[in-house]
């Protein structure tokens, strides 16, 4: 399915840890072959892409081709870690999917501004997370050209 000669590594934060049981699951039922991989919080996720602490070891944490950000997470919110992405010019060109309960305009814009490269408001019903799923691996993975890294 994917264009890549290797599964790409998708990194997903979010503090909710249903939201993660359900979002692994659609990613099986649409046969997204992808790695996908799971921090809780903006900390965690900043401390993941620049390989520190527990995720200092490349092997174990390797670089994502995407990231789907939640907004509202404790620590540090979606907004504070997407503006830290964005304004490192080592973590900047990784594309960020914002995947969240909100569809306030406030917040469509806002992240926008910050660099967000999509914003999906997460599906009521599992089978339309499933189809978001399989839209967000299809298009990121089999249509767009990611970027390398720096």
């Amino acid at each position: 399915m994917d264009k890549q000669s290797a599964p790409l590594t998708i990194l997903m934060a979010d503090d909710d840890d249903d939201d993660c049981l359900l979002t692994r699951a659609a990613f099986q039922r649409a046969q997204i072959a992808n790695e996908l991989r799971f921090v809780h919080n903006g900390e965690e996720l900043l401390d993941y892409l620049h390989r520190r602490g527990a995720f200092a070891d490349p092997q174990s944490s390797p670089r994502p081709a995407l990231i789907l950000l939640d907004l509202n997470m404790p620590r540090k919110d979606g907004r504070e870690a997407l503006r830290d992405i964005k304004a490192s010019p080592a973590l900047r060109r990784i594309p960020v999917v914002v995947l969240t309960t909100s569809s306030a305009a406030e917040d469509v814009n806002n992240t926008y501004d910050l660099g967000a490269n999509s914003f999906v408001t997460k599906p009521t019903s599992f089978e339309g997370l499933v189809e978001a799923v399989r839209l967000i691996g299809r298009y990121w993975s089999e249509v767009v050209a990611l970027p390398s890294e720096p």
